[in-house]
């Protein structure tokens, strides 16, 4: 009876184990496909030997390994001899006592982790030190997960390790890449490190007391170092601990507890018996001052963004054992945005990122990952791992993209607030309410009028222009997209940049040229990328125009924007950003064979201060970086195409297609590509086309001159509904759709006029010779006569109201506008041409 009940149990049980075992066979088949060679753990040994040069085989530095912290192997590496006894006993007694016993893995520990993990749902714990050296090394890309397959491929390798390497190799890896707490600039890596940082000496000089303590520190080595007393006890159990596994005597363990020790920065005051009478953690800038100078390292971030990369390709193993790395690189470049990024005034608590790049082959030929003074740099790269919205600088794209489906610069958008429940606001909560040029749009960063042209465009044909240009957009961003809500880093706006400075291609960042062994051998050569075309390489040169207008068609005192980019003698471009509560400033321009961005900002997050704005604080960062790379070369403009022609439209010279300069009456223009033997036609300008409230738009012709200085906004503006003016109040933004802050002029107060550069005018030889038949001026003038009429009996009631409310700055406001107005209608007779007799 009793085996007839035995063999369906023994049957269950042996289905169960066969079930079991080949799950494991599958899990073993799935996760180990790809796992690092058991080789790479020797990179600790070659760490220093591969060189970095730059693309004119000029010295940059020595590759140093990174570990899954983040953290760098920087410290010295130590031989298992050059560090205490006392500290390696404690450190195996405090995370792996049977380690001298395992092949790898700590079969007691993992089940004690296991249980763990069913009863806490944890699956920490457990792990040998053999299994820590993996995770550090081979495994850094899944070093925060906490995930069976982890725990899984941890096991597979460290027995590969133990198999392949002694114990003594195994602690000595473990000692020099273990992590040991930070300070405010450097992560405290290895036991070199971390026995200078806590006691200012040598790792071979620390005592059994000493060795205690940084052993307890291992797990949690921030908070146990800031909490001296609570963490005390756990000294007293470690040092017990070694007892009982033999590595100490009793007399030895209670002479180590009783032995005074001094942390870096604590004042501890000490009881005979081996308690604590008093702790203050007095200064803990001693621990980065304990460890050794450090010699400032050109391009820090750049060899980190190498390593990354190398690894990616080539594995940890090929990569360090590599005797010649030949980066993108120029070195003389690098240097310059360094100084820029060392001369920076940020505000309090900011930081920054830039990135250049090569325009022509997408090369980083320069990139600062913080503020940089006379010491080694923080380890976090803000110009390729931080991604922070973009604000305004986003906006050309916007423009472009309009332009690629027909609109041109001097075509007009609304500048009023928008029907719905998404109100966005320009930066001075303002608007004109009429129409505005595109190019007058971008120059003063205007949301209104860049959120109705994204509508036009179509939000979905901008997020896939954006995707095209390198950059990871965010679901459901909407129209919010259009004025700065994407995410990106300083590396992905340059990139995207340097499509409007080589006619419309992108090309992903590289940093490796080649890689050449100690024989001389290439092993690795960066394979040819086709770059994209994203713009046709017209439109491209339309959008380099505007951004052209952004730095060059107004002053500083008009409210230009980035009238600090400018470098003389260069042709520059470029757009400002700025985000919602001043969190993150940007620059991100061109110039022939330069494309950078800059950002500004807080890591925290917070915000910066009010006086903080884009033109004033990342614009002169990336003027001096970029006018120190243009150093030396000759100066250039961008070469035009073919088919684009210039004309002076609203006193800015403009780029248009040539083929859309078709209207009689406009203004003379210029083509950029005359015949070599015949004068320069008379071209003239575009009739534009204005984009409504309402949709689909049809296009409109604009009034041929709105006002330059617009004293009230018309009651009912061309053929639109009426719009609220200027003088109501603004309608007030969603929470949940706020949208990123464009820049200000350092006055925002006044509302800025359309750019006021004098038109070109062409040599006196290139005019035409034919007679042209010039229209009757009396209608013009009757029309001049009656909008003069208009604007003043509206100025004046406006006056009127204004001193009824008693605003007198307000009023005085007005009367300058009046002023204004009759001076410019008293002009018009001498500088309005006369008909022909």
């Amino acid at each position: 009876m009793r085996s007839a009940l035995l063999r369906p149990l023994l049957g269950f049980l042996a289905a169960a184990l066969l079930l079991a075992l080949a799950g494991v066979g599958v899990l073993y088949v799935v996760w180990t496909r790809d796992l690092p060679s058991i080789g790479d753990v020797d990179l600790l040994a070659l760490g220093g030997e591969t060189r970095v040069y730059d693309r004119k085989n000029r010295l940059i530095g020595v590759l140093t390994p990174s570990l899954s912290s983040g953290a760098l192997a920087s410290g010295e590496l130590l031989e298992l001899g050059e560090i205490s006894q006392p500290l390696r006993k404690a450190v195996v007694s405090s995370e792996d006592r049977r380690f001298n016993s395992h092949r790898g893995l700590d079969m007691v520990g993992i089940g004690r982790g296991l249980l763990k993990g069913l009863f806490l749902g944890d699956l920490e714990g457990g792990s040998s030190i053999t299994q820590q050296l993996v995770k550090n090394t081979l495994l850094g890309d899944m070093n925060s997960e906490r995930t069976l397959e982890r725990k899984f491929k941890e096991a597979v390798l460290a027995y590969r390790v133990e198999k392949n390497f002694s114990k003594n190799q195994i602690l000595a890896a473990y000692l020099n890449v273990v992590y040991w707490g930070k300070t405010q600039r450097r992560s405290i890596v290895g036991i070199d490190q971390a026995a200078h940082a806590y006691f200012g000496k040598s790792a071979a000089e620390l005592n059994l007391a000493e060795s205690a303590y940084l052993a307890v520190l291992i797990p949690a080595p921030n908070s146990r170092y800031q909490k001296f007393e609570e963490f005390r006890p756990l000294t007293r159990i470690l040092l017990d601990r070694m007892v009982e596994d033999g590595t100490v005597t009793q007399a030895q363990a209670d002479q180590a507890w009783r032995t005074p020790i001094y942390p870096a920065g604590w004042r501890i005051g000490w009881n005979a018996d081996g308690t604590v009478r008093s702790a203050r953690l007095e200064n803990p800038a001693r621990l980065e001052e304990n460890l050794p100078a450090q010699a400032p390292q050109v391009a820090f971030h750049y060899l980190q963004a190498v390593e990354r990369e190398l690894v990616a390709q080539l594995g940890r193993k090929e990569a360090y054992a590599s005797a010649k790395i030949v980066t993108g690189l120029d070195l003389d470049a690098q240097r310059a945005a360094e100084q820029a990024a060392r001369e920076a005034e940020l505000p309090e608590g900011a930081t920054l990122g830039m990135a250049f790049v090569d325009p022509q082959t997408g090369e980083v030929t320069a990139m600062v990952g913080q503020q940089l003074d006379a010491g080694r740099p923080a380890d976090w790269d803000n110009a390729t791992q931080s991604r922070r919205q973009v604000g305004s600088s986003v906006k050309p794209f916007v423009y472009t993209l309009a332009l690629s489906q027909g609109w041109q610069q001097s075509d007009t958008v609304l500048d009023a607030p928008l029907q719905g429940e998404y109100q966005p606001k320009n930066y001075d909560g303002r608007w004109l309410g009429y129409p505005v040029t595109l190019r007058y749009a971008l120059d003063h960063s205007l949301n209104l009028p860049t959120v109705r042209l994204a509508q036009e465009v179509g939000v979905g044909e901008l997020e896939g222009k954006l995707t095209e240009l390198g950059f990871q957009v965010q679901p459901d961003l909407g129209l919010s997209l259009s004025i700065g809500t994407l995410e990106a880093s300083p590396l992905q706006l340059a990139s995207a940049y340097a499509a409007f400075a080589n006619g419309g291609l992108y090309r992903p960042a590289s940093f490796v040229r080649q890689v050449v062994d100690e024989h001389g051998k290439v092993i690795y050569q960066r394979p040819e990328v086709p770059a994209v075309r994203v713009w046709d390489e017209r439109t491209a040169y339309l959008g380099l125009d505007m951004l052209k207008g952004v730095v060059n068609d107004l002053s500083e005192a008009q409210g230009g924007l980035a009238t600090r980019a400018r470098i003389e003698g260069w042709p520059v471009g470029g757009k400002t950003g700025t985000t919602n509560d001043i969190r993150d400033l940007w620059f991100a321009g061109v110039a022939p064979g330069v494309a950078g961005a800059v950002w500004v900002g807080r890591e925290d997050n917070q915000p910066l201060p009010a006086w903080a704005y884009s033109g004033t604080v990342p614009t002169p960062i990336w003027q001096r970086a970029a006018r120190g790379q243009l150093a030396g070369r000759k100066p250039g403009d961008f070469p035009v195409p073919q088919g684009i022609t210039f004309a002076t439209v609203r006193r800015v010279e403009m780029a248009f297609l040539s083929e859309k300069l078709q209207t009689p009456g406009a203004p003379a223009g210029r083509s950029s590509a005359p015949s070599p033997t015949a004068p320069a036609a008379t071209v003239p300008a575009p009739p534009p086309r204005s984009s409504q409230p309402s949709r689909p738009p049809a296009p409109t012709s604009a009034p041929a001159d709105p006002p330059e200085v617009p004293v009230a906004a018309p009651q009912t503006p061309m053929t639109q509904p009426p719009v609220a003016q200027p003088s109501e109040p603004q309608p007030t933004v969603p929470q949940d759709s706020a949208a990123p802050t464009p820049e200000a002029s350092p006055d925002p107060s006044q509302i800025p006029p359309l750019p006021q550069e004098p038109a070109q005018q062409l040599p006196q030889e290139q005019l035409p010779q034919e007679q042209v038949p010039l229209p009757d001026l009396r209608g013009v003038q009757d029309e001049a006569a009656r909008a003069w009429e208009e604007t003043q009996r509206a100025a004046e009631q406006g006056l009127r109201d204004t001193l009824e409310r008693g605003s007198d700055q307000a009023a005085d406001e007005l009367q300058r506008a009046l002023d204004q107005a009759r001076e410019q209608l008293q002009q018009l007779p001498q500088t309005a041409p006369q008909s022909s007799p």
